[in-house]
């Protein structure tokens, strides 16, 4: 476990005109970055104990991030 918070900044750094381009210009992406960075955000607290959670649910929630993350790669694919 790496304790380093998986922001999109990091993810997708060659890509950060279009994604501040999408987030201004489609809901649906904006959507998906703000679910992304909620999710990431407890997810980062749960890994550094500041809000811990059992095994099962920080599993399902990095099942939820990785699928976040890979629509939001599809929409920056498009791009």
């Amino acid at each position: 476990m790496t304790h380093v918070p998986h922001e999109l900044a990091e993810e997708f750094p060659h890509l950060q005109e279009e994604i501040s381009n999408l987030k201004s210009t489609d809901s649906h992406f904006a959507r998906l970055f703000d679910e992304y960075h909620v999710l990431n955000r407890a997810i980062h607290r749960a890994e550094t104990n500041l809000e811990p959670t059992d095994d099962y649910h920080m599993l399902e929630m990095r099942k939820k991030r990785l699928l976040l993350k890979d629509e939001i790669a599809t929409c920056l694919a498009v791009v």
